[in-house]
């Protein structure tokens, strides 16, 4: 059973980590590879909407992707965005990221290469990553316009979908947790983390909602928090 503090403080993990960006057109869309396909989904809703003229799929497998997309993560959103009936050439795919941070350097690579122009970009993610993907692609392509999109829906919903209501609050406390250790190790631009999300952080993981956490950093991340 979760119990009511633990459902309240999720829902404030969850809505800090949404960025609240307005869709808009930009020079392109970049789906952030994961587990998840709604990401293809909301990138694909987006080219469609004339929001983007190509979209870049950038990622490659995790212990949690390799058996569910063998062909690695943005094959497999390339395939669902063509059957959702966006072109082939209007798709990109960049294939060996294995962290944000390597989504976007090697989106960036990927993009220079083809000599595409860039001043603007959709930041395709997970709802409950928006933020640290935005820190993440502020810091490392710092002269580009960021617009985070996901697929909008509410926590209930997006735990209906997953199927696993205490893995997506572990999702949420690791997310947390990278956001609070990650700009001191340069990963990431700093984010102004209100006191009540940070108390509602420490509550689940003390309340053991821990298996996304960095377990050599779970210390620094309380120091972090606390000062």
């Amino acid at each position: 059973m979760i119990s009511a503090q633990t459902w309240a403080d999720a829902q404030r993990l969850w809505d800090f980590q949404q960025m609240g960006h307005e869709p808009r057109p930009c020079s392109v869309a970049i789906g952030l590879g994961s587990h998840d396909l709604g990401v293809a989904d909301a990138a694909v809703d987006l080219y469609h909407r004339g929001m983007a003229p190509l979209i870049v799929f950038t990622g490659a497998t995790s212990r949690t992707t390799r058996e569910r997309m063998p062909r690695g993560e943005a094959e497999h959103y390339r395939e669902r965005a063509i059957e959702l009936g966006v072109p082939d050439r209007a798709i990109l795919v960049e294939p060996n990221a294995r962290n944000t941070g390597e989504n976007i350097r090697f989106s960036r690579a990927l993009l220079e290469d083809r000599q595409v122009p860039v001043s603007s970009a959709l930041l395709v993610s997970k709802p409950y990553e928006e933020r640290r993907a935005y820190a993440t692609a502020c810091k490392l392509w710092p002269d580009v316009e960021w617009v985070s999109a996901s697929t909008p829906m509410t926590l209930r919903e997006y735990i209906d979908s997953i199927g696993d209501a205490r893995l997506v609050i572990d999702m949420l406390v690791g997310s947390l947790q990278r956001l609070l250790i990650y700009p001191a190790q340069g990963f990431m631009i700093s984010q102004d983390v209100p006191a009540d999300v940070i108390r509602a952080y420490e509550r689940l993981a003390s309340d053991g909602f821990t298996s996304r956490l960095l377990a050599d950093d779970v210390r620094s991340a309380s120091r972090t928090a606390g000062a």
